[in-house]
C-alpha cells in the first residue's frame, strides 16, 4: 500500500536522523592524541626578557652534608671554586691509589701524590723491607671518609680527611703459604694545593693517627 506523501517525508527524515546520529558518533569523536594535548603551556615572560623559574623544592641536606659544607666554608672564603663533593671523591681516589701503590713498593705511582718529604718517608719504609717482600692489599669495603677542615694558609689551599677504612692485606713472601691479614685504620690526611695554580692536583702533605 502506498502512504500518504506526508508520512514518507517524515519516515524519510527518521531514517536520515539516524543515520546522522551513527555518522557523528563514529565520525565526530576525536581519535587518538589532539595537538592540543601535546601543547605544553609555555611560561609566562618576565620583565626584562627573563622567563618565570617553576618553583621546586629542593631537597634538605643530609647531617653529613652539612658537615661537609661547614667544613669548606673557610678555603671557600678564599677560593670560590673549592668544591668539597668534587676534593672527596678525589681524595678517595687517591687515598686508595696511595695505599695500593705503597703496599706494592711503586714508587713512580706515588711521586705525583705526594709531597717531598712524604714521599721521602714512604721510600725509606719501602727500602727497609725484606728484597723478597711482596704485599698487596684490597679494601674489604669502600673506605669512609669526612673532610674535617677546608683552610687556607698563606697561598695554599689545606684539606684534612678522616679515612675510616678496613684493608685486606696478603704477603705472598711467607712459607708455606701467603699470610692474609685484616686490619681497621682510622687516619688524618692532610692534602694542599697552591690556590690559583694551574694545576688543579693535591699533594698528601701529612698523615696522623684518628680515632675511629
Amino acid at each position: 500500500m502506498t502512504l500518504p506523501f506526508p508520512f514518507e517525508i517524515v519516515i524519510f527524515a527518521v531514517i536520515a536522523a539516524v543515520v546522522l546520529f551513527q555518522l557523528y558518533n563514529v565520525l565526530g569523536k576525536k581519535v587518538g592524541r589532539q595537538p592540543e594535548q601535546d601543547a605544553k603551556p609555555m611560561p609566562h615572560p618576565l620583565p626584562g626578557g627573563g622567563q618565570q623559574r617553576s618553583e621546586q623544592p629542593t631537597a634538605p641536606l643530609s647531617a653529613q652534608d652539612r658537615q661537609t659544607h661547614a667544613a669548606a666554608a673557610e678555603l671557600k672564603g678564599r677560593d670560590p671554586s673549592f668544591d668539597p663533593v668534587r676534593f672527596l671523591e678525589g681524595a678517595r681516589q687517591a687515598y686508595e691509589a696511595i695505599v695500593r701503590a705503597f703496599a706494592a713498593g711503586d714508587v713512580e705511582t706515588l711521586r705525583p701524590l705526594l709531597a717531598p718529604k712524604v714521599l721521602q718517608s714512604f721510600e725509606q719504609a719501602i727500602n727497609a723491607r725484606a728484597p723478597d717482600h711482596r704485599e698487596s692489599v684490597e679494601f674489604v669495603e669502600p673506605p669512609r671518609l669526612d673532610l674535617e677542615r677546608a683552610y687556607a694558609e698563606n697561598d695554599q689551599a689545606m684539606a684534612a680527611v678522616r679515612f675510616l677504612a678496613e684493608i685486606r692485606t696478603t704477603l705472598e713472601h711467607t712459607a708455606p703459604e701467603p699470610t692474609v691479614s685484616e686490619k681497621r685504620t682510622a687516619e688524618i690526611w692532610t692534602f694542599q694545593r697552591a690556590i690559583g695554580a694551574s694545576d688543579p692536583n693535591w699533594r698528601l702533605v701529612g698523615v696522623r693517627p684518628a680515632t675511629a
